[in-house]
């Protein structure tokens, strides 16, 4: 007489282990972020980028800018060329980052001198803008706001990205770049004095 043993083996128990432990990583990525997560993850990469180019800038000669569109939660990278400031192309960074729905990006500019109100001049062209309107053929893009330049210099800004419905101030991820150069990430509730 023979017993016949009814039961499942190890390799099956295994396998529906692992089809489930599957199933379960793919439902649980495509759950939706939640917006702290997010605005960490788009703020550390504009850190990234703001960093890298300002080694690319120092060791290529190139001067770069930053265009923060506040309005469209979105923002630029610029290089200058010999026809002035052009989208950033060949370099492996996006030319522009748009921050999906729900976040929000801020810029201001800092700096003793760049906050001064009584300037003796207005920021703008020293030339006579509308004399050689006729001359251009493409549309410009507007002026970066932030320099980063090839002898090392950044201008002083902090850029601030938090989601919509948070206060800036407590909530905010900061980019800052100081007025000696250093660029730091601050996270929200961290302080600019913290080393």
């Amino acid at each position: 007489m023979k017993h016949r043993y009814s039961g499942f083996t190890l390799l099956e128990i295994l396998l529906v282990l692992v089809l489930i432990s599957l199933a379960s990583v793919a439902v649980i990525s495509t759950l939706p972020v939640n917006a702290e997560d997010s605005a960490k993850k788009y703020a550390q990469s504009l850190y990234h980028r703001v960093q890298l180019l300002n080694e690319e800038a120092i060791l290529s000669g190139r001067d770069y800018g930053l265009y923060i569109e506040e309005k469209k939660s979105a923002y630029n990278v610029y290089q200058l060329a010999s026809k002035g400031w052009q989208r950033l192309s060949g370099e492996g960074i996006p030319d522009r980052t748009e921050l999906p729905e729900g976040l929000t990006i801020s810029l201001t500019l800092g700096g003793n001198v760049w906050a001064d109100k009584e300037r003796l001049f207005k920021p703008g062209s020293l030339f006579d803008e509308e004399m050689f309107a006729e001359y251009e053929e493409e549309k410009r893009l507007p002026p970066p706001q932030v320099f980063i330049v090839s002898s090392g210099e950044v201008t002083p800004f902090t850029v601030a990205i938090h989601p919509e419905s948070r206060d800036a101030g407590n909530d905010a991820w900061r980019i800052i770049a100081k007025e000696n150069g250093q660029i730091v990430l601050r996270a929200p509730g961290e302080s600019d004095e913290e080393e």
